[in-house]
Parts: structure tokens; C-alpha cells; sequence
């Protein structure tokens, strides 16, 4: 696979734009470990080997243990992830599925365990790795 236009160079205008997305969700609250969980789950589901292994590696570094990161893809069948994480991965999944909408039952779910910052940032931090995923997709970039 060869990489193709790079984003960072060609158009250094939009890729600050993405950073800034970045800057506004390290200052959010998001737990830690809850932002890799939704890194990741959006990468599986959108098939992005690049965005996968890097927020796996990233997620290991924070302590996340190889077991939660195999069984991501399966957490419906796994008492492995808390009440609050489930509801952020069915969140990443109906928001990264987006055809089928985020149902009022998952955001109903949400409103119960979160406040709306909380919410908010989710939301934010779901967006915002599918669309590094479909940057990285779209430019075939390479693993390090």
C-alpha cells in the first residue's frame, strides 16, 4: 500500500483544525481510559489498522490490560467493562454506525450515568476519531 496526498503537508490549514479537536478534548474530563475505548472501537469498526494500533499501544500505556483490549470487539458478551464504559461503547458504536442513529435508548442511558459536558466530550471525542480514521483510511497511511 502506498501512502497517498498527506494532509499535514498539503493542507496544514485542516489538519490544525483536526488538532484543534484534540486540544479541546484533552481539556475535557473524559476519563483517560474511556477515550482510548472509544479510539479503538471506532477504529474496529471502521477498519483502520493504523488508528487500531496506535491507540491499542496508547491504551497499554495508560494500563489498559491486553484481555479488555482483545475482547473490545465483544463487549456485549463480557462482564470485563464497567456500566459507564458500556454506555460510551454503545454510544461510539451507534454515532460511528450513524445510518441507524444514536438511539434515545443509548443516549437515555447516558444522560442517567453522565452530566451533558461529559456527554458532550463523548460525543466530541467519537467525531473526531472517525474522522482521523477516515483520514488515515482514505490517505492509506502507513504503521510506524
Amino acid at each position: 500500500m502506498e501512502t497517498r496526498v498527506n494532509i499535514l503537508k498539503t493542507a496544514p490549514e485542516a489538519y490544525k483544525a483536526m488538532m484543534g479537536l484534540e486540544k479541546f478534548l484533552a481539556s475535557t474530563s473524559l476519563n483517560p481510559i474511556h477515550k482510548e475505548l472509544i479510539k479503538i472501537r471506532a477504529s474496529q469498526i471502521n477498519g483502520c489498522a493504523y488508528c487500531i494500533n496506535m491507540h491499542t499501544r496508547d491504551a497499554r500505556k495508560m494500563g489498559e490490560t491486553e484481555q479488555r483490549i482483545y475482547l473490545l470487539n465483544a463487549w456485549r458478551e463480557t462482564q470485563l467493562y464497567t456500566e459507564e464504559e458500556q454506555a460510551i461503547l454503545a454510544m461510539t458504536e451507534e454515532i460511528t454506525l450513524i445510518q441507524n442513529h444514536l438511539s434515545k435508548a443509548t443516549y437515555d442511558n447516558a444522560r442517567r450515568l453522565f452530566d451533558e459536558e461529559y456527554i458532550a466530550a463523548i460525543i466530541m471525542m467519537i467525531t473526531t476519531i472517525n474522522a482521523w480514521n477516515r483520514i488515515a483510511i482514505s490517505t492509506e497511511m502507513a504503521l510506524d
